[in-house]
């Protein structure tokens, strides 16, 4: 597939990641969504320096746990060639020390609405698409400290590879498992060196690496069902943490 002039969404598009993500599709001549909750002013920062709505690209704001958020944002802002389901919550608590409410909110912003808006995607009228989950390196571990997180992410990583089967040829279904590329919000750095500890590369994922990953997997057509470990080979330390 040819990104340029493709409409692609990217939830929370407005920082982080996301922003990179925008950044970097934009650049190939892209259409840009820039999905928010919160992040109104770098979303519209992030609009403008891409060349604003003039340009083709624009903004959606949408609390993505609120009931029919995936519909609201395909109506307001659709339709999508592209979906990139970045957006996420961390929530470093174990299974043993979260809330069900706590576990409730992270499978709604992780699972539940990415999953609604392939949904979207898949009923759109589309004949050729693709799809993008970022999930994380964890999903091939047991993971202690932040359980539902953890969960939440696996779930995605399944669902991606049944959907690759289920909706081939019309929409391709990858995603993308990244290791430490920030210091999760909140977190001070020394978190960020205790985890490259864990890294074989013994650095943190660049930015570039990460949206070209992105990039790679929307142009191939001879890909889907795949699960590409962006992380320096930190998926290789197996088992339990």
């Amino acid at each position: 597939m040819d990104v340029k002039g493709k409409r692609v969404l990217v939830t929370g598009g407005a920082v982080r990641i996301g922003k990179a993500i925008c950044q970097a599709f934009a650049h190939a001549g892209s259409f840009i969504v820039i999905h928010y909750n919160r992040s109104g002013k770098a979303a519209s920062e992030l609009l403008s320096e891409i060349g604003g709505e003039t340009a083709g690209h624009r903004k959606v704001q949408c609390e993505l746990s609120t009931p029919n958020a995936a519909k609201k944002i395909f109506t307001e802002a659709g339709p999508f060639d592209i979906l990139i389901n970045n957006a996420s919550i961390y929530n470093e608590k174990s299974i043993s020390e979260e809330t069900p409410e706590e576990a409730r909110k992270q499978f709604e912003i992780n699972f539940k609405a990415p999953f609604e808006l392939m949904k979207q995607l898949y009923s759109s009228e589309i004949q050729e698409g693709c799809i993008i989950n970022i999930l994380d390196q964890r999903i091939n571990k047991i993971n202690s400290s932040a359980g539902s997180y953890a969960l939440s992410k696996k779930v995605l990583a399944d669902t991606t590879l049944i959907s690759a089967i289920q909706w081939a040829p019309r929409i391709r279904v990858n995603a993308i498992a990244p290791g430490p590329v920030l210091p999760p919000v909140g977190m001070e750095n020394s978190k960020m060196e205790k985890t490259l500890k864990s890294v074989p590369m013994a650095k943190a994922v660049s930015m570039d690496d990460l949206t070209n990953a992105c990039l790679f997997l929307a142009e191939n057509n001879s890909i889907t069902g795949q699960i590409l470990y962006v992380d320096g080979g930190q998926h290789l330390h197996h088992g339990y943490n």
